[in-house]
């Protein structure tokens, strides 16, 4: 008898879930969104490392059209004047078609979607009640629907309140101290970084990165900013105070139409009271952006889940729970080793990371445990 699977929530994690559950028909499954449409206008961009793209092949990633995505080369470290400190590698995290991918975020999603049948993704749909009766999961959503699944998966986000609901706890993510701004940026504004590589520019309590997310050389900007969430001023005031400040050169970067919004990361994992619900993505746990993973976590725990579902799995929920938060505690740490070290402000320590940085790129022990544990 076929197993069925909601997932509530069509973004990354969610949609790669489904198309991994479309290869094998022993699987019925639907996809729960609250929205009226998913949102493709965003140009955004996302940094894919070779843990998800490997993933993403399975359903046939490796076939889009080569001029919707890139593969950069190298990240580059640079001061915020401008100087270069060095340069690491990321071709050797590789590995024949799977490679370090930047996309825009808004190609990834109608990639997925178009991959499903229409009737597999339902629109405006919210949980107003979840039961689990005789190994089955009841959903009972506002509109007065229901359904009736072996497993139900929650994808919809940080503020995920679906979560609050499920789990008969209010919970609340915690405001990190700082902001993301990000923008489009035209090649002719980046002429003193490499347009072919990710760039990374560290200044005092703010970083920005700088990457090409196809063939056409469209470039992603996404900056963070330490901000105290009760200051209320104007993304043009706070880039003033803060980046602009030590290099008022950078203010080509952003020209274009700008988008802010407060980072946010989650109190801890959770595992669900019921044992046939799991969390995926920022629901599961939201990460510093620091480490670029939360996109390839989201497909990477898809894939775990679909493996674990695929074989029968009689303990599902505690073996998917013990791999996520293992690796949840590995990146975690790292993204808070680079958020430190991005935003360093006392002038010794800069010339310290300099210093370090430097030899820790040369260093293949240190970079295949710092990075190859988790982009592979």
């Amino acid at each position: 008898m076929k197993k069925k699977i909601a997932i509530i929530g069509a973004g990354i994690g969610g949609l790669t879930l489904a198309n991994l559950l479309k290869t094998n028909s022993n699987f019925e499954f639907v996809v729960y969104e609250k929205e009226d449409v998913l949102n493709l206008e965003e140009g955004y961009g996302i940094q894919l490392s070779v843990n998800s793209v490997s993933t993403l092949n399975k359903i046939g990633f490796d076939q889009l059209n080569k001029n919707d995505k890139y593969h950069p080369s190298k990240l580059d470290f640079y001061s915020i004047n401008y100087n270069k400190i060095c340069d690491l590698d990321l071709t050797k995290f590789n590995f024949e078609n799977i490679q370090y991918t930047t996309i825009k975020r808004s190609i990834l999603i109608n990639f997925l979607k178009e991959k499903l049948f229409s009737n597999s993704l339902m629109f405006r749909k919210k949980i107003n009640k979840v039961e689990e009766i005789d190994e089955k999961v009841n959903i009972h959503f506002i509109d007065g629907s229901t359904d009736t699944v072996d497993y139900l998966i929650i994808s919809d986000g940080v503020f995920s309140n679906t979560k609050s609901i499920i789990e008969k706890n209010f919970f609340k993510p915690n405001y990190h101290g700082a902001i993301a701004i990000r923008s489009q940026v035209r090649v002719e504004d980046i002429s003193n970084f490499n347009s072919n590589n990710v760039s990374l520019i560290m200044g005092t309590d703010a970083h920005l990165v700088l990457y090409p997310v196809n063939k056409q050389k469209e470039i992603n900007l996404v900056c963070i900013i330490r901000k105290k969430l009760e200051d209320n001023n104007s993304i043009k005031v706070i880039l003033e105070n803060s980046i602009l400040k030590e290099n008022k050169n950078l203010v080509n970067l952003f020209q274009g139409e700008l988008k802010s919004w407060p980072i946010y990361t989650s109190s801890k994992p959770i595992k669900s009271i019921y044992k046939n619900v799991l969390y995926i993505g920022d629901a599961f746990y939201t990460f510093l952006p620091t480490m670029a993973q939360g996109a390839s976590q989201s497909i990477e725990a898809a894939s775990e889940i679909f493996k674990l579902i695929s074989d029968n799995n009689k303990d599902l929920q505690n073996k998917y729970f013990k791999k996520r938060l293992e690796r949840t505690n590995l990146i975690n740490k790292r993204s808070k080793i680079n958020y430190f070290g991005f935003h360093i402000a006392n002038p010794l320590l800069k010339i310290l990371r300099i210093f370090f940085l430097k030899r820790l790129v040369r260093n293949k022990n240190f970079i295949q445990n710092y990075l190859g544990k988790i982009y592979q």
